[in-house]
């Protein structure tokens, strides 16, 4: 019991500290990914060209089909944005619904728990998903080495 209630605690802090990211923050992060993402693209032309050689037109043709795919796939998200947000919603309004058939059914000790379990593993996955993008950004920022 102990320990549980020491977990709970210490997801409890984890998650008060995350709340504590200003949109600045986020923005200075935005900026600094798409510095990465331009610098990683910039790297991995230079690699093609190195790799293939490729001559300066061929770079250009190639930067250019990289531009043109990247411009339509921001095309297709605001596009399929809209959608999104609103499977987004229809998820919400279904687990609200759940949630009040839940606190029907189970006595407020039991639902309290349940809410205490749901919550948990919700972290658990989010800590997942983040070891996974962890371990998945170490992979692709090594070199291959041939």
């Amino acid at each position: 019991m102990k320990k549980l209630v020491l977990a709970l605690a210490l997801i409890g802090m984890g998650s008060f500290a995350m709340a504590q990211t200003t949109p600045q923050d986020k923005q200075a992060k935005r900026a600094e990914m798409q510095q990465k993402m331009q610098q990683r693209e910039q790297e991995h032309l230079v690699q093609m060209q190195k790799d293939l050689n490729l001559n300066q037109s061929q770079v250009d043709q190639i930067k250019a089909l990289h531009e043109k795919r990247k411009a339509e796939m921001q095309a297709d998200f605001a596009k399929n944005k809209e959608d999104r947000q609103a499977k987004m919603e229809q998820m919400k309004q279904k687990r609200a619904q759940m949630d009040a058939d839940m606190k029907q059914i189970l006595t407020p000790e039991q639902y309290d728990k349940w809410q205490a379990d749901r919550k948990a593993k919700m972290e658990q996955r989010h800590t997942m998903m983040k070891d996974r993008k962890m371990n998945k950004s170490m992979h692709t920022a090594t070199p291959d080495a041939k």
